[in-house]
């Protein structure tokens, strides 16, 4: 998989429920605006606070609106290998037939030694029918998957492990995937402030979450290596950082007009300072 892929937000109303008109309006600006793929229920989607029921009615929504249109991705991963095997084969029809892969976050809050998290995607890889991505970001489930083991991994199970998508918010890191792939596999950026960097350092794409406002300019500084465009964009991907994934986001997109600025706990809007903040990038373009 290469190219830029959106970390779809699942936009909510005022009283909580899910937005589908917004997510709809969402997904449409973003094949307009020529991503390559989207990423359902990843870590930006708030899925630790959706139901079984609202990920499958979501998953559902999604293939039917995006019907074929760009490629899919279904985040499904947990701190519990069973469960996540067990969610695998729950989906495994629906996999077949909508999913180009799966993407698997590390294990979190267990923290696991490289030995497990060598066996538990192994046991992912052996369950899901189709490709599977692995998925680092350290600052978030507190465990690091180191190059070395992500290229154990690919090495039991080739013709399952398509490749990671790297949030380790180092160059040096990824640069050594980057090598120790050896273009056996896919090295996809997870790091929005450090896209023009890793796609000089020889990543195969980005994996965002600006994109879901900014589609077009992330796909510039992807697609064409653009370090005037990053420059460009700097201080607005800082900002969505600032005081949490997806609050940042959902500001501004909120400010956009797409979306109502309502989170589920515990995750809240960001403060009025820094929504003033966002508020006077986004006035200065």
């Amino acid at each position: 998989m290469k190219g830029l892929g959106t970390a779809l937000i699942t936009p909510f109303t005022e009283n909580g429920t899910i937005d589908y008109q917004a997510l709809s309006t969402l997904i449409e600006y973003q094949i307009a605006g020529q991503v390559d793929y989207l990423v359902v229920l990843g870590t930006t989607s708030e899925v630790p606070t959706l139901t079984l029921a609202e990920q499958d009615a979501i998953i559902s929504f999604v293939v039917k609106q995006v019907a074929g249109r760009v490629p899919l991705i279904l985040g499904v991963g947990g701190n519990s290998t069973h469960a996540v095997v067990e969610r695998i084969g729950e989906l495994r029809e629906r996999l077949i037939a909508d999913f180009a892969a799966i993407l698997s976050v590390t294990p979190y809050y267990n923290r696991p030694q490289q030995e497990g998290l060598f066996q538990h995607f192994c046991a992912i890889a052996e369950a899901s029918p189709i490709p599977v991505l692995l998925y680092n970001v350290p600052k978030r489930t507190g465990v690091n998957l180191l190059p070395e083991t992500t290229r154990r991994i690919y090495d039991a199970h080739p013709e399952k492990i398509m490749g990671i998508k790297e949030a380790c918010n180092s160059v040096e890191q990824f640069t050594e995937t980057v090598n120790i792939a050896n273009g056996d596999f896919a090295v996809i950026s997870g790091d929005d402030d450090l896209a023009y960097e890793m796609m000089e350092a020889g990543g195969d794409g980005l994996i965002s979450v600006a994109s879901n406002a900014w589609p077009k300019e992330m796909k510039k500084i992807v697609q064409e290596k653009d370090a005037m465009m990053q420059s460009k964009m700097g201080h607005r991907i800082h900002l969505l950082f600032v005081e949490g994934n997806p609050s940042g986001i959902k500001t501004v997109m909120s400010e956009m007009g797409m979306i109502e600025n309502v989170l589920r706990l515990p995750m809240v809007p960001c403060t009025e300072n820094t929504q003033m903040v966002i508020r006077r990038a986004l006035a200065q373009g």
